[in-house]
């Protein structure tokens, strides 16, 4: 069985999520999609210049897990300013500081480490969880699948 895949910390979330190069019909371009923790390694380590350890800690991911992710996100930006196409943000395997699940079975609330966080509880198993904020920010970022 595979080792389940944790979830990046993420601590930026972009309010303009989609762009398109200038004169261009979105209709008639390819789509490049760049994750939201590609985008936030591209931050720490490009705009807050960080070192790659310090982003990894902030990440909650080892140094080889970090460079995977900043080496995927630069080459869909790459290849999306050389082609002409679009970028849309959004998605990925990411948690967040701002937002927790709560158990309505055993009401334990907890931070989302791991994909199948996000569908039952941790402490007892029940499929029986939501979001514990009801904010707008939990509204827009925080979906489920």
């Amino acid at each position: 069985m595979a080792r389940p895949k944790k979830f990046r910390r993420v601590e930026f979330f972009p309010e303009d999520t989609y762009f398109v190069p200038w004169g261009k019909p979105k209709c008639e371009m390819e789509e490049t999609a760049l994750n939201i923790e590609e985008l936030e390694a591209m931050r720490l380590r490009d705009i807050e210049k960080l070192t790659q350890e310090e982003c990894a800690e902030r990440m909650n991911v080892s140094r080889q897990t970090f460079q995977n992710i900043i080496d995927s996100a630069r080459e869909k930006v790459s290849t999306a300013l050389v082609e002409g196409r679009s970028i849309r943000i959004g998605g990925g395997y990411y948690t967040t500081k701002h937002c927790k699940f709560r158990c309505l079975d055993c009401k334990s609330i907890y931070q989302v480490n791991f994909e199948r966080d996000k569908y039952s509880c941790p402490t007892c198993g029940s499929k029986n969880v939501i979001c514990s904020k009801k904010a707008e920010f939990c509204r827009k970022w925080c979906e489920r699948e």
